[in-house]
């Protein structure tokens, strides 16, 4: 997560360039907001076989990355979502416990396909969810289904796993701004990741071999053996400070902090299924909802 959305960023995109995207990306209408890293080093245990995870369903955003997801009770014929951070929300960062529901947003987003070319573009009728406290996440209702996007390009939604994730899993984070893939494992998780004004709760660290750059923000990080959305992608240590913008750091149950420069994060998504019911409409009052309400 960065703040000065287009100095800081700009130069962080610039400071990671050296590692290309797998595919050339477009011009950025607006400065890449930063997203995680690089990420920790702990443990090692064999991966499950890796299934053909792609960039099909993934979005690029003017300064993000997204993906279209759907909730395992979702419908075709629902309106179809698509999932960023909160701090790429086109009207700014939400503040500390703020959050924003029901929001007018005529955003647009353009669809990639399994090799990262774009095959159309969507668009937003409301920002459903967005909120940067205990999580950064930011939910779009788009003005089409489903079953519209699949029958017309071919594209199926990346589906939201509803329970907690592991430490040790395979994953893919799939960012559609630069339509890169970038594989590593989950490290772990962090009690609270503090950066700025901002707190979240039961982060995700990756092992280093996910070194994503500015603009991966927003990405659905995809377990690799199930195909589905575990996190979204969030945030990293540039420069070592403790806590601060661009440098988040964990705290521990007891207060105590750890600061890992170059260590890369990523917000858990179980929760989110069950603040939607019938036609993906937003229940926050829904029996185990625990995302944050206004």
């Amino acid at each position: 997560m960065r703040k000065p959305l287009v100095a800081a960023l700009f130069a962080l995109v610039i400071a990671g360039a050296g590692a290309a995207p797998a595919v050339a990306a477009p011009a950025p209408e607006a400065a890449p907001a930063r997203t995680a890293a690089s990420a920790g080093a702990s443990g090692t245990r064999a991966a499950p076989a890796v299934q053909a995870v792609s960039l099909a369903g993934t979005v690029a955003l003017s300064n993000c990355s997204g993906s279209v997801i759907r909730f395992p009770n979702s419908a075709d014929t629902d309106p179809a979502l698509v999932l960023s951070n909160g701090h790429c929300l086109e009207t700014g960062f939400p503040e500390p416990g703020e959050v924003i529901v029901g929001q007018a947003s005529n955003r647009s987003f353009s669809l990639l396909n399994s090799r990262g070319s774009r095959v159309a573009t969507l668009r937003a009728s409301k920002v459903a969810y967005s909120t940067m406290t205990d999580t950064d996440i930011t939910i779009y209702q788009l003005t089409t289904t489903y079953a519209t996007i699949r029958s017309a390009y071919g594209i199926s939604a990346l589906t939201v796993q509803n329970t907690h994730p592991t430490a040790g899993t395979a994953i893919t984070v799939a960012s559609g701004y630069w339509k890169r893939l970038y594989n590593c494992s989950i490290d772990g998780f962090v009690y609270r990741l503090k950066e700025g004004d901002w707190t979240w709760k039961d982060s995700v660290r990756y092992t280093s071999a996910c070194n994503t750059i500015g603009g991966t923000s927003g990405s659905p990080v995809i377990d690799q053996a199930t195909g589905k959305v575990v996190a979204v992608n969030n945030t990293g240590n540039e420069d070592g400070e403790r806590c601060t913008v661009n440098n988040p750091c964990e705290v521990d149950a007891s207060g105590n902090v750890t600061v890992r420069q170059g260590i890369n994060y990523a917000e858990e998504t179980y929760q989110i299924p069950a603040c939607f019911t019938t036609g993906n409409k937003l229940n926050l009052a829904a029996s185990g909802c625990v995302l944050p309400k206004p």
